[in-house]
């Protein structure tokens, strides 16, 4: 019963991941934070239906990254929580890490 309830998930997800990547993103409107130049490297979004978002290099504007509303969420979450902090290290900092 379990094996048949995780290939119909991964059935789904497949769907729902085919769905977001058949989008046409031609003439959506990008955002990236305030404050940076249009020149800088930077990171841009925008948003889908059903609460999908994509992403994207603002020097690759060929290379686009989409999200289903729950995979952002997640994201989010774990950026706000600190989940994707990186820790010390001498190589960063210019000195020795205890």
């Amino acid at each position: 019963m379990a094996e048949a309830e995780d290939k119909e998930l991964r059935a789904r997800k497949d769907r729902e991941r085919d769905e977001l990547y058949a989008l046409d993103i031609s003439g959506v409107e990008w955002h990236s934070a305030p404050g940076t130049e249009s020149h800088e490297e930077r990171v841009e979004i925008a948003y889908l239906p059903e609460g999908a978002v994509a992403m994207r290099s603002s020097l690759d504007h060929d290379t686009v990254l989409r999200y289903t509303e729950a995979e952002w969420r997640a994201f989010v979450l774990g950026a706000r929580d600190g989940e994707f902090d990186l820790e010390p290290t001498a190589e960063r900092s210019g000195g020795d890490v205890e």
